[in-house]
């Protein structure tokens, strides 16, 4: 994989994308070969004023399997004609391409997110919105995966991506093994505002007030129960608070509805038991709580954009060429 650096990188964005691909093959997960590039190569000056020799220039993006766009604190933002045939050929070649925070802006300046959706720093939204209006501008997404091109939101935004990306290539055992080298959570919701831990983190949380504590004790509850039927009434009741509080408490914990939070937990765990069980998808859809194949295929498809059958397939094939020492 490739990462472009513009002028003024993030230093913390070329550190977190270098650590989260990161050669792990001694422990038995994929191998990356990873490099930067800029526009051409030389010394390039980070954003906290650091210098950092280059080796490669655009070129190097020929070969590449992902190629992410890293961000820039210059302004105005930088803007590269190079950059965006680079970027174009690649996309051609069939490259992933990936950016975030301000390098969605550069992105788009391509022109391969035209007609999709896709998102960038809140700062940088309006401007992305005005200056290309063909793109639907998410502004409250964390990432938005648009299958060969994704986009993540602001600076730490990028690890939710990176991860994203992992999983979707490489499984959940690969994506989970990194977080838990860099102790942090191995998915956000698109949206999540805070993040409660799972339940081997529930003794380590730090909550402001007695409603996060127990809403916290509800989602470790509830994960445990994915394959019941869980009414948000019984969820409400369980958190000891009413159905108004709990539905606006839920909110602004976790960016989104109790249902979608546990549509979302329960195909995370379908994914888990695809790539790691030999259970039918007829089984693991009762273990999730899904009323049959048929539902947990549409919402597998609506997140991956094939079925459960093709995602334990490429899960597998994946786990087969990932080297072993």
């Amino acid at each position: 994989m490739v990462a472009y650096a513009p002028a003024g990188v993030s230093a913390f964005g070329l550190s977190a994308v270098s650590g989260l691909f990161a050669d792990r093959s001694h422990l038995g997960l994929p191998r990356f070969d990873f490099s930067v590039c800029s526009d051409s190569a030389g010394v390039l000056n980070t954003d906290v004023g650091m210098c950092m020799p280059i080796q490669h220039g655009l070129e190097t993006m020929v070969n590449a399997d992902l190629v992410i766009v890293l961000p820039t604190e210059y302004r105005p933002l930088p803007r590269s004609a190079a950059l965006n045939q680079a970027l174009v050929n690649a996309y051609h070649r069939g490259s992933l391409i990936a950016a975030y925070c301000a390098g969605s802006f550069m992105l788009a300046e391509s022109g391969l997110l035209d007609g999709m959706r896709a998102t960038t720093n809140r700062s940088l939204a309006a401007y992305l919105a005005f200056r290309h209006p063909t793109i639907t501008v998410e502004t409250d997404a964390l990432y938005v995966d648009e299958g060969q091109v994704v986009t993540g939101a602001g600076a730490a935004a990028g690890i939710d991506m990176c991860l994203h990306l992992l999983r979707r290539e490489h499984g959940v055992a690969v994506s989970n093994a990194v977080a838990g080298e860099w102790m942090v959570a191995p998915r956000h919701e698109n949206g999540q505002t805070q993040y409660f831990p799972s339940p081997s983190e529930s003794g380590t949380r730090s909550l402001v007030n007695d409603e996060d504590a127990r809403l916290a004790d509800l989602l470790v509850w509830a994960r445990t129960r994915l394959s019941q039927r869980l009414l948000v009434s019984e969820l409400a009741k369980q958190s000891l608070m009413s159905p108004r509080t709990f539905a606006r408490r839920f909110q602004a914990a976790t960016g989104t509805t109790p249902y979608a939070w546990l549509t979302d937990q329960r195909i995370d765990l379908a994914e888990e038991l695809l790539a790691t069980t030999t259970l039918s998808i007829r089984e693991i859809a009762s273990r999730v709580g899904f009323r049959s194949n048929g539902v947990l295929r549409t919402q597998f498809v609506k997140r991956h954009g094939i079925s459960p059958t093709d995602y334990r397939r490429r899960q597998r094939s994946a786990s087969a060429h990932s080297p072993r020492q």
